[in-house]
């Protein structure tokens, strides 16, 4: 960037000025060319030239335009001194003078002899000035008045204007001065200016408040600048002013009327940047203001918005409907607490969207921000409202109609109650019969003064607004009713026959209970049902397998072992410990730092484990091999450690995807002389535990008996490593869809298996469906703690794998465990609710799943 050329300043030169070897006093010519008086001095031939030079341009720099534009008269006044001097001055002003000539006026040197000296140099060296303008030998101060007026000479020449140098130093200065501050100030206001305008407006409350303090504390000190100008160019001004009242016939001379000019021009320029500065900064502190107001608004929005958000979440989940009576009132009564807490934060929103309207109103700039803002909080307070008007309508719809199913329960217990309270025996007699006859006929005149009724109508009426299990619930009271009042026909039938005829004594019978005409036959196999679920008794006892694994076989799962043992050791030494390896360091990837656990889980637990503890148990079990069962059971809760390291698998598979094809481990490979890379050594332990739970189902056979003696130990113990491999089983990765929420609530997961599968249900459309299925329904069942999952397998070939991986999704479910019982060598069944839902489960060929042990509570 180009420097700024500063013009030349009397306090630049004030020393050369003091020397007072030239002058501008302010005298003006006949024409008004303003006149430069060079007067006696000394040394004028040993001034430097660059003092001359910069005294002569500074004094032609002062008079205006206009009247510079004339020309300057010079007046050389050398009357005591000699040719020399006339000379040297002509010389310098020749050869130096920056400004346009008119006139020279020389008073040449009073003695005589110097005097014709003169004369003769002027005529031989007029030439040598090179000046294109006269150049005037003057012999005395009268020859000067003829070319200059004495009003306009000092007293120094015989006139009579007035002029201090050293005050008119001390003018210019101040003058010089004064331009200089209000340049300065407008430049100051003119960057702060452009500061605000490229400033942009913060985003919250703090920042805002910030900047409208550091904005406003600039403004303040650049007022306090603008003021202290102001009142320095009044003062100059004054000064000037009081000059010219010395008396009633003093003027100021042409010099001083510029500079009483320029103080006004000054003075006016500084108040008309002090106008439009305050103009813009009016204007700026208002925008900071409406951002400061925005910036509240946004905050108070929101907090508003999350505490209206979170009564609304709140508002949501509270249930609608409820089970009953009481479970509705407490509904409607958490209701009008939760609307009686919502109701500050709903007038807080009216009125902060009350707000966002006035800033509207007020010709905020950030209108087209503040209005949606106002929209959705009323739109948030009429949806909770409305929200809870409909909650409040349907929970007393549900009131209703809860009260209308207890009213019918009711009745119908109170009429069961009463056909079972009639004695057999006294309704055989005609008047005992009328009694009972007339008791029925009473009671059904009850179900029009209960209004019973009235539940199918309120049903039709808000079925819309009702959940599945309402309109089951209402259903099964009105199935209910139609039930009891159908007993009550036929009860009123038979009773009408007994009192119109003639009955004989008969000897009184217990009545039969009567069986559900919509019950289906038995079964040939007679059904066995635990009397006591939950205990084990004689009707659903299972004898243990028999388990044994072959010589062979045993031979296979020792030598397994032992390779297994060694390939973790070669993962543990040959890549997990190389990590520390400081020569190695440079080759590890950076996604790798401090991801050794999560890039071999528990590895090192799962290779202490076998190779310290479980290796050397089988090898015990190599000429006994009926006792391998025992070490399964043995060390069950150890080989837990299995699901820590299926559940970190993802996590390790995502690590070796990013860094896998390094040099680090292309360098471990071949030190390692492997064929596979480390992601397929790490599989080894996934591809392990299936080992196990694949080689001990091969060896599993499996017989059925309802003998609870028969039990032996040896079998007991090999059935329950089959239901342990089983478990540990579960703990390869699978991906299970449960529309129920978190499994984790389900408790923990003992068993899985693959099943065929029917349903008996007594739901009459169910029922029809079922009985139309004869093919059974290929089934996967988790049993939980808690409940029992029905799910259907699926296969999904995932990359990366070499088989299928296997995912299951979720098709019914039954609390653990009400009831169960053997159907026949091959089946069971579960049910609950009084065999509404019953389901025939039936093991595949050679194999029991460890679900139907501990359905039947063979625990530990």
């Amino acid at each position: 960037m180009q420097q700024e050329i500063r013009p030349l300043l009397a306090v630049d030169i004030i020393e050369q000025l003091h020397r007072q070897f030239a002058l501008l006093s302010g005298g003006r010519g006949k024409d008004g060319a303003p006149i430069i008086t060079f007067p006696e001095y000394s040394g004028f031939g040993d001034l430097v030239a660059e003092d001359f030079q910069n005294v002569v341009t500074y004094l032609t720099s002062i008079p205006s335009l206009d009247v510079a534009s004339i020309g300057f008269v010079i007046i050389i006044d050398r009357r005591r001194d000699k040719w020399s001097s006339v000379k040297a001055s002509l010389t310098r002003i020749a050869g130096a003078f920056p400004g346009n000539l008119q006139l020279v006026l020389v008073l040449r040197p009073s003695r005589f002899f110097q005097r014709a000296i003169a004369d003769i140099g002027m005529k031989l060296h007029r030439d040598d000035f090179k000046m294109k303008v006269p150049i005037v030998m003057l012999n005395s101060l009268s020859d000067l008045y003829g070319y200059v007026d004495k009003g306009q000479l000092t007293c120094e020449l015989g006139g009579n204007l007035d002029y201090c140098h050293s005050q008119w130093i001390h003018r210019r200065t101040a003058i010089e001065n004064f331009a200089v501050t209000v340049k300065t100030t407008a430049q100051m206001l003119q960057k702060f200016g452009t500061d605000l305008a490229e400033t942009e407006l913060p985003n919250d409350v703090q920042c805002t408040k910030d900047l409208l303090t550091t904005h406003t504390e600039k403004h303040d000190k650049l007022k306090d600048e603008l003021k202290l100008a102001m009142k320095q160019g009044t003062t100059l001004l004054g000064c000037i002013k009081e000059q010219a009242a010395k008396s009633e016939n003093h003027q100021l001379n042409p010099d001083e009327m510029e500079n009483h000019i320029t103080v006004e021009r000054l003075l006016a320029q500084l108040d008309e940047t002090e106008n439009a500065f305050e103009q813009f900064w009016s204007k700026h502190h208002l925008k900071l203001e409406q951002c400061l107001q925005f910036r509240h608004f946004e905050h108070d929005f929101r907090e508003v918005k999350v505490s209206l958000d979170s009564l609304m979440a709140t508002l949501t989940a509270l249930s609608d409907i409820g089970d009953c009576v009481t479970l509705v009132d407490m509904l409607l009564k958490d209701l009008k607490t939760l609307e009686e807490k919502a109701q500050e934060s709903l007038e807080k929103a009216q009125l902060h969207a009350l707000h966002g309207d006035q800033l509207i109103q007020s010709n905020h700039y950030s209108v087209d921000s503040i209005r949606p803002k106002c929209v959705e909080l009323r739109r948030i307070c009429d949806d909770f409202t409305n929200e809870a008007q409909k909650k409040y309508d349907v929970l007393s719809k549900s009131r209703q109609i809860h009260k209308g199913i207890d009213k019918v329960n009711q009745w119908c217990d109170s009429g069961v109650y009463l056909l079972a309270s009639q004695a057999v025996d006294k309704c055989q007699s005609q008047e005992g019969a009328e009694a009972a006859l007339q008791d029925i006929e009473k009671f059904l005149e009850t179900a029009k003064e209960n209004q019973l009724s009235d539940l199918k109508n309120i049903h039709n009426q808000y079925e819309l607004v009702l959940n599945v299990e309402v309109k089951a619930n209402v259903q099964k009271a009105l199935k209910r009713l139609d039930d009891v009042q159908e007993m009550f026909e036929k009860r009123q039938v038979s009773l009408k026959k007994l009192s119109a005829k003639q009955t004989r004594p008969v000897q009184p019978v217990a009545p039969r209970p009567e069986s559900s005409p919509k019950r289906p036959a038995p079964h040939k196999t007679p059904k066995t049902t635990c009397p006591a679920p939950g205990l084990l008794c004689n009707c659903c006892v299972l004898t243990d397998p028999v388990f044994f694994l072959p010589r062979h076989i045993m031979n296979e799962l020792i030598e397994t072992e032992r390779l297994y043992v060694e390939e973790l050791q070669s993962i543990m030494e040959g890549y997990a410990a190389e990590l520390d390896n400081t020569e190695l360091s440079p080759l590890i990837p950076a996604a790798l730092e401090n991801k050794k656990d999560v890039l071999f889980g528990n590895l090192p637990e799962i290779y202490e484990f076998h190779n310290r503890t479980f290796f050397k148990e089988l090898e015990n079990c190599m000429e006994r091999p009926e006792l391998v069962g025992t070490c399964f059971l043995k060390r069950k809760e150890e080989l837990q450690i299995y699901e820590k390291y299926c559940q970190n698998k993802p996590r390790s598979e995502a690590l070796w995807r990013q860094c896998g094809d390094s040099l680090f481990f292309q360098e471990c490979q071949k030190k390692l002389d492997h064929k596979l890379s480390l992601d397929a050594y790490l599989l080894k332990p996934v591809q392990r535990i299936t080992k196990y739970q694949l080689m001990v189902k091969a060896s599993l056979s499996l017989r059925l008996i309802f003998h609870f003696s028969t039990i032996q130990s040896q079998a007991y113990s090999n059935f329950r490593v089959y239901c342990m491999c089983e478990g540990v089983g579960l703990m390869s990765p699978v991906c299970l869809s449960h529309p129920q929420g978190n499994l984790s609530e389900l408790g923990k997961l003992l068993m899985q298996g693959s099943f065929n599968v029917w349903t008996d249900h007594k739901k009459g459309h169910s029922k029809v469906k079922d009985l139309a299925r004869f093919k059974p329904m290929q089934r996967h069942l988790f049993l939980y703690n808690k409940m029992l999952l029905f799910c259907k397998k699926r296969e999904e070939t995932t990359d990366g794998h070499e088989k299928p991986s296997a995912s299951y999704s979720f098709k019914h479910s039954l609390k653990v465990m009400l009831a169960c019982g053997v159907r026949d060598i091959k089946k069971f069944e579960v049910w609950y609710n009084g065999r509404e839902e019953v389901y025939i489960i039936q093991v595949h060929v050679h194999k029991l799943s460890a679900l139907k042990l501990n359905c039947f509570h063979l625990n530990d």
